[in-house]
């Protein structure tokens, strides 16, 4: 678990048009993640399913 994912998620934040907290990176994938490294690799992590945005929190 040694891997930092900070870039890769703050890409994907500004990719999706969300914030940092919202986005959801795949656990399962995290070498694939951690090879991209610039918005064109995360758009396709995005359309590949590794990355996606969480839906926002409903008051209860």
């Amino acid at each position: 678990m040694g891997v930092s994912l900070l870039l890769q998620k703050r890409l994907a934040a500004s990719v999706l048009k969300c914030g940092k907290r919202k986005v959801w990176l795949d656990p399962n994938e995290v070498n694939e993640i951690s090879m991209a490294n610039s918005r064109q690799n995360v758009r396709k992590l995005v359309k590949d399913g590794f990355v996606i945005k969480k839906p926002q929190k409903m008051v209860g």
